[in-house]
């Protein structure tokens, strides 16, 4: 049966550390429209009859990619499968365009977060220490919030088991050890009990993220962020997409060092492949700016 192939392939691919939830669907919903056909294998034009379904050629070019992918896994123990082309859609899977806080406006959030609620509160110093650390760190906001009070050590932050299941340890500048123990102290002074970092305001548990979005929201409304309506609003992704950004712009020139430093800002921010790392060379303005200026250089004989 389709079906117990389905699982046999969720269930390795998770045990790498996928996670799959969007691609069970596909599958087995694909395995239910081909056992209704009578397949008891994957038949190439099925597939694509199944793909035909989306609504928009980029939903019906993803459909049949995750079916692609399912047919080689079982066509390795068993050649009846058939592997569909993967031509036969033209969709293409448009990654978001970043938004990249300037300084500036890195200082109005933390100012702006300050302002959330009484000083003698820790609601405030708890929002300035959690934007201050995704703008400092490229963290995940999940990772960031999952953070313990032991996963602050004296070599750094220790992410543990995110991504891919793979755990890292961050090391941190001084400005940022400073503005964490500040927080910390607070923190101390409205602990019940929960040893997240960052904790609600009756300090019961951890900060949920929707709490988070909501609040980063209120602030970016107060701050008038972004300033032009034509821009997409941030989002707390776009901590990561500055610190990644930020420390590209810091790369330098020649091309064993820009190697290295790509190879460890992808290890720093936990990518799982350092292409995720390249990516922001090509979607990021300034970057490309850079990049056109050093092509420029070289093509004029400046540099070797």
């Amino acid at each position: 049966m389709l079906i117990d192939s389905v699982n046999v392939y969720l269930s390795v691919r998770r045990r790498l550390g996928f996670k799959l939830k969007s691609v069970e669907s596909y599958l087995i919903n694909y395995a239910a429209f081909a056992t209704a056909v009578g397949d008891t294998h994957v038949v190439a034009k099925t597939a694509i009859d199944w793909a035909s379904q989306a609504s928009s050629e980029d939903s019906r070019a993803r459909s049949l990619d995750i079916l692609i992918r399912f047919a080689r896994f079982v066509r390795a123990e068993d050649d009846q499968h058939e592997i569909p082309a993967d031509n036969v859609f033209c969709g293409r899977w448009h990654r978001r365009t970043s938004y990249i806080f300037s300084d500036q406006e890195i200082v109005q959030i933390l100012l702006h977060a300050e302002r959330l609620g009484p000083p003698d509160s820790l609601r405030p110093h708890t929002y300035k220490t959690l934007f201050g650390l995704l703008a400092s760190t490229g963290l995940r906001i999940s990772e960031a919030l999952s953070l313990r009070l032991e996963d602050i050590t004296c070599d750094g932050l220790v992410i543990r088991e995110t991504k891919f299941k793979k755990s890292r340890i961050l090391p941190l500048h001084a400005t940022v050890v400073a503005a964490l123990d500040s927080y910390l102290e607070r923190r101390r002074q409205c602990d019940r009990g929960d040893n997240h970092v960052f904790i609600s305001q009756r300090g019961s548990h951890g900060l949920a993220y929707t709490t988070v979005a909501e609040t980063f929201r209120e602030i970016l409304k107060a701050a008038v962020i972004p300033e032009s309506s034509y821009m997409s609003s941030p989002r707390l992704l776009d901590f990561r997409h500055r610190f990644a950004v930020k420390a590209l712009q810091s790369c330098p020139d020649s091309r064993d060092r820009v190697s290295r430093h790509m190879l460890a800002l992808s290890t720093y921010m936990g990518h799982a492949r350092v292409e995720d790392t390249y990516w922001y060379l090509e979607s990021t303005p300034q970057l490309m700016n850079d990049i056109v200026g050093v092509c420029e250089l070289f093509m004029e004989g400046d540099l070797p």
